[in-house]
């Protein structure tokens, strides 16, 4: 992929951020399996994973990732999650949430986003078993 602009980089950051308070505000609202529901938007027709969406995706988590760095309210994994799925919705990509816990050594929850199986944020150590796929 080409490298951004500085124009189109300013532009995502602004949509990364128009996310952020949209997944707030729908999280206030909903259960996540709702919020999921609302973020996406209608349900697009099942499509093969590309290897250009698949490039997309990495680059959309990468810039929900340094972008949530400089937030200062709550950019935990599951918000960062839902940001990202908010951004691949909008460009018509299908993405999974996954959920995943562990307890020992103590207990820790984890959220990340995948395309056609494979991360597009950190998925945790193998110590997190997945509880949902959604």
């Amino acid at each position: 992929m080409t490298p951004l602009r500085p124009s189109d980089k300013a532009r995502l950051v602004a949509e990364i951020l128009r996310a952020y308070v949209r997944v707030r505000l729908v999280m206030w609202r909903a259960d996540l399996p709702a919020a999921l529901r609302r973020l996406r938007g209608p349900p697009q027709p099942a499509a093969a994973p590309t290897d250009e969406d698949y490039a997309l995706s990495i680059r959309l988590g990468r810039a929900v990732a340094r972008t949530a760095q400089f937030i200062p309210a709550d950019s935990r994994c599951l918000m960062r999650s839902l940001v990202l799925v908010t951004l691949m919705a909008r460009r018509q990509i299908p993405s999974t949430l996954v959920v995943a816990a562990r307890t020992e050594p103590e207990f820790a929850a984890h959220a990340w986003v995948e395309h056609g199986g494979r991360p597009l944020l950190p998925p945790g150590s193998p110590a997190f078993q997945r509880l949902v796929e959604l």
